[in-house]
């Protein structure tokens, strides 16, 4: 009988994949040895791995580029990142590298925008698609740098914003139009809050855009929330949406981007399975077949690829502090931080991401429960994405066991209030950055160090 974790986790998955191995019964990472960098850098630790942000950038371009040229498709591709899903400047500027435009959702994302202009980052050559609900802040900023040359598209959330966005504005503007969409069933309402109504948007076109010279409609967007998967739903949104971006091309020559949002799916589990090349080509090959029957010219694709992009390139590492027994049948592995502050996703969305030990892959396994430091029964993980329940290297205090979890890139920091106050005060784990220079050697740079006592009394006003 094969009791070894490693033994498990072969039978259980396809392994080693593409990113992980083990070598001497530790984990690799992008060939990263793990348990160097919990000897180097201690724990609890976040990492970004960089180049992972431009290999799905390229990744993306390339699928987009292979779909349009075998279906003969007229229009371009365009990729957009969804800053929301991680502001930090080595992402950005890990991402603009790779020739991409931007997509934002509130005022400050324009003065981060603005910065990253002036270090030479981010040029008038690249587009920022405005999105969101507007408040006045944010129209403002739209309006200064449409009125510096920026190439700015802000999609109108609802018709307020077309009167107050002209109030702001010299010259001609290109805009865009959100759908509002219609969420799965289960959803606890039947339409998103984000967007114009389906039967809104040409009377609104009609009656307040058309007339006034400044505006050009350029683009209509859509998202569906539960991504881009191949199944009913999102295909019957899709064809809406096309729908109505043919009804608004007969009478709005200006039209010609057609922005399919976020969504792209990032691998969560060792048993993923998205064929991305796949869902990009059905979406080119639909898209030019639905244009080519009603007689109008295919539209520019754009994406705002959010967590496809940055997602994959983050990881969190934990140390096994304990082990509780609790009852006959339940052991609790205490990590050395939080779930519910460093991986808040994980508690307020049930999200699973990729969890393996980092050493001890020769030891038996075990079933555990694994707990958080705060004093909150919500602070815990108890199950894998497509295994519910968590198996682990037995725990001996001899011999520390130590976990990672992987691909938690986007919103984490963000959701968990980076460097603010964090639930019981937990503090921020240290965050690491990887890279490779030029002769494709990794190189490591600390970003931050764990937050201290001290500047959460600050906070606090101590």
């Amino acid at each position: 009988m094969k009791i070894r974790y490693f033994d498990f986790i072969q039978q259980t998955y396809d392994f080693p994949q593409e990113e992980f191995d083990v070598k001497d019964g530790e984990l690799l990472f992008n060939d990263i040895p793990m348990m160097e960098l919990v000897e180097k850098f201690g724990t609890p630790l976040k990492f970004y791995y960089l180049p992972n942000i431009s290999r799905n950038i390229q990744r993306a371009k390339k699928w987009f580029k292979k779909a349009i040229n075998e279906n003969q498709y007229k229009g371009t591709y365009k990729y957009c990142y969804c800053t929301k899903s991680s502001h930090f400047s080595f992402v950005l500027k890990k991402a603009l590298e790779n020739n991409i435009n931007l997509e934002t959702s509130y005022a400050t994302d324009l003065d981060i925008i603005q910065k990253l202009h002036k270090e030479g980052h981010f040029t008038k050559n690249n587009e920022i698609i405005c999105n969101g609900f507007k408040t006045d802040q944010y129209l403002v900023k739209i309006g200064e740098l449409h009125r510096d040359g920026f190439k700015i598209i802000p999609v109108i959330d609802n018709p307020f914003e077309l009167s107050k966005l002209t109030d702001h504005i010299d010259g001609k503007m290109d805009i865009g139009i959100r759908i509002a969409s219609e969420e799965e069933p289960k959803f606890e309402f039947y339409t998103s809050r984000l967007g114009i109504g389906y039967k809104d948007i040409v009377p609104l076109y009609k009656s307040r855009i058309q007339k006034d010279e400044r505006l050009n409609l350029r683009m209509l967007h859509f998202f569906i929330n539960t991504g881009i998967r191949d199944n009913a739903y999102y295909w019957n949104e899709f064809f809406k949406c096309l729908k109505l971006y043919v009804e608004l091309k007969k009478v709005s020559p200006g039209l010609n981007a057609f922005n399919i949002g976020g969504g792209m799916p990032i691998k969560n589990s060792l048993a993923f399975n998205y064929d991305y090349s796949y869902m990009i080509d059905e979406i080119v090959f639909q898209t030019k077949k639905f244009c080519e029957e009603e007689g109008v010219e295919e539209p520019d694709i754009y994406t705002e690829f959010g967590s496809f992009t940055v997602g994959e390139s983050g990881g969190a590492i934990f140390r096994i502090l304990n082990q509780k027994q609790q009852n006959d049948r339940e052991k609790w592995n205490m990590i050395d931080s939080s779930f519910m502050t460093n991986l808040p996703d994980s508690w307020a969305l049930s999200k699973r991401f990729i969890m393996l030990p980092l050493n001890k892959w020769e030891e038996p396994y075990e079933r555990v429960f694994l707990g958080g430091l705060t004093c909150d029964s919500d602070d815990y993980y108890n199950s894998e994405q497509n295994i519910n329940a968590i198996y682990l290297p037995q725990y001996r205090a001899s011999k520390p066991l130590y976990i990672g979890f992987f691909n938690t890139g986007a919103y984490q920091e963000s959701l968990g209030g980076y460097m603010g106050l964090q639930h019981c005060l937990i503090p921020n784990p240290k965050i690491l950055l990887i890279d490779k220079d030029g002769e494709g050697d990794l190189k490591f740079e600390i970003f931050a160090d764990q937050q201290s006592p001290e500047a959460m009394m600050k906070i606090l006003g101590y």
